[in-house]
């Protein structure tokens, strides 16, 4: 599949030679027509496009399932960055994989056998990402480091668009990337809740390589949003 071999492509190359990537959260588009704002972004210059799979337990909403995922897929080359906000996602990795997803990711507080989940995604053919809410410490993730492609460290509580970046997990992402050097580690770095064309620099600078960005790119023409979220961060 083209778009899981662009990941890795990406994910291969050297932290410090990654530029950062935009991927927009579908969360923010029109969810009559998903296939349309996929395709703005491509057209756009999105890299990536983000899901969040949101199960109304884990977090508050219920938003999109396996069938929106294929249905995107359907209609767009660029990777599927499946983020799954829901309980037990062991039980939901094999079937989005197979809708499309190029990378899954799910919480680090909503499993217990994390270690098996994310094996599972790997042997799936996708890449294998974790997530941690804003009041996770980066230190619990150290278990784990070793066995992902992908770190995703909320900068919001999860849940609800459109909030405001909470300042203090970049601090996170500075550790998360400080730990990477110290164990010659490769994993990518993500960064989604209130990320524009004011945050997006800091959350760069922190060490952040993959930027989610909804409201910011959904507000208006997603073309205009990328192309102003693309030169905060050049």
């Amino acid at each position: 599949m083209a778009s899981r071999s662009t990941v890795a492509d990406y994910l291969a190359v050297a932290p410090d030679a990654r530029r950062p990537l935009l991927a927009p959260s579908l969360l923010a588009a029109d969810a009559a027509d998903q296939g349309a704002a996929a395709a703005a972004c491509e057209q756009g210059g999105a890299d990536w496009l983000h899901f969040d799979v949101m199960d109304g337990s884990f977090v508050p909403l219920i938003t999109f399932g396996q069938q929106s995922v294929a249905a995107v897929a359907r209609r767009t080359g660029l990777p599927l960055d499946v983020h799954l906000m829901v309980d037990a996602p062991e039980r939901h990795v094999d079937s989005f994989i197979a809708a499309g997803a190029a990378v899954v990711t799910v919480h680090l507080e909503a499993t217990v056998h994390l270690h098996r989940v994310l094996r599972a995604i790997r042997a799936g053919g996708a890449a294998a990402g974790v997530a941690v809410v804003p009041s996770t410490p980066a230190a619990a993730l150290d278990a784990v480091l070793g066995d992902v492609d992908l770190v995703l460290v909320m900068t919001v509580d999860p849940g609800y668009g459109g909030q405001p970046l909470i300042r203090s997990c970049l601090d996170k992402v500075a550790s998360l990337a400080a730990t990477r050097a110290r164990l010659g580690a490769s994993f990518t770095i993500e960064v989604d809740g209130g990320i524009d064309a004011s945050t997006a620099a800091s959350a760069v600078a922190a060490g952040a390589e993959v930027l989610v960005a909804g409201t910011a790119v959904f507000a208006g023409p997603p073309a205009e949003g990328i192309r102003s979220l693309r030169a905060a961060v050049r």
